[in-house]
């Protein structure tokens, strides 16, 4: 059946509730039954419902979650059933919202820092078309009266304005084109793919790509591996928070290298691309026996 699609912030109410009921000693089947009546939002009630009809009907809460990976993601899934296996759902229910809140966190940091740079974009093209499509035409009739000869550019810019005041109706298609190509370049896979690779060798916005990515990646290992999954499960559930293409491929073969024998540390040094911070406390981590903390 289909459920409704749940935001972040929806996640992470629906798993609060399910991890406070769950601490009180509530079963998991009233725990959703409660949350099916008295949720805020009605996709939430929708969630818990569907879940609660399935479990009753035979299947297990992860087994269950498990049928919607587009609700709940591969890495709530996998932590999820490490959970339930390992008899401690409730204490990973509490490390699946503290990871959740830390996702939260980092995504509105990096939406906050891309805000400004797309304001002053989008202001920058819409003053550009004023400048063309009202500013220039008005000065044609001057300049050509005066009989001066204007510079190239300054030609180009005024036909260009002429042009687009006769046809106007081809500016929003414009607009709607490159949004739409755009958006078509982001999501087909071998353009995604070679965009994912430009902007790590781009300074300053290649180290925003890695942190954020990174930060994700180090919290989910964190959480799995505090919940007992072997070190290479763990890898494979922080591997699907990254969201570059080429940044995956690498810890991909990171883990390759720690199924072969190589220590962690030394495997994700050997893929050169995680910050040398991150591989350090790593390392100490590996060496101490503490490599959770």
């Amino acid at each position: 059946k289909k459920m409704p699609k749940l935001g972040l912030s929806d996640l992470i109410d629906f798993t609060s509730t399910l991890q406070i009921l769950s601490a009180a000693g509530i079963s998991i089947i009233e725990s959703l039954l409660f949350i099916e009546n008295d949720a805020a939002k009605l996709k939430i009630r929708l969630c818990a419902g569907e879940l609660r009809r399935q479990i009753m009907n035979g299947g297990t809460f992860a087994g269950t979650v498990a049928k919607y990976p587009e609700q709940f993601g591969q890495v709530y899934i996998g932590l999820v059933k490490a959970g339930e296996d390992s008899g401690e759902l409730e204490k990973t229910l509490n490390r699946l919202l503290e990871l959740l809140a830390k996702q939260e966190a980092i995504r509105s940091k990096v939406i906050g820092t891309l805000m400004y740079p797309v304001f002053v974009i989008l202001l920058a093209v819409f003053i550009v078309i004023v400048m063309l499509v009202f500013v220039f035409p008005v000065f044609k009739d001057m300049f050509d009266s005066m009989g001066m000869q204007l510079p190239f550019i300054t030609r180009i810019l005024m036909d260009v304005g002429l042009f687009l005041k006769k046809n106007w109706p081809i500016i929003p298609v414009a607009i709607f084109g490159t949004f739409f190509a755009i958006s078509f370049l982001f999501k087909w896979k071998p353009s995604r793919w070679r965009i994912d690779d430009m902007v790590l060798k781009i300074p300053k916005l290649s180290d925003l790509i890695q942190y954020s990515n990174f930060a994700n990646f180090i919290s989910v290992m964190q959480v799995a591996y505090d919940a007992g999954i072997p070190i290479l499960e763990c890898l494979y559930l922080a591997n699907m928070t990254l969201t570059n293409h080429t940044l995956a491929v690498r810890v991909e073969d990171a883990a390759v290298r720690v199924q072969q024998g190589q220590h962690l540390s030394a495997a994700l040094r050997a893929t050169r691309t995680m910050p040398k911070m991150i591989l350090f406390m790593i390392a100490t981590g590996e060496q101490s026996g503490r490599l959770g903390d």
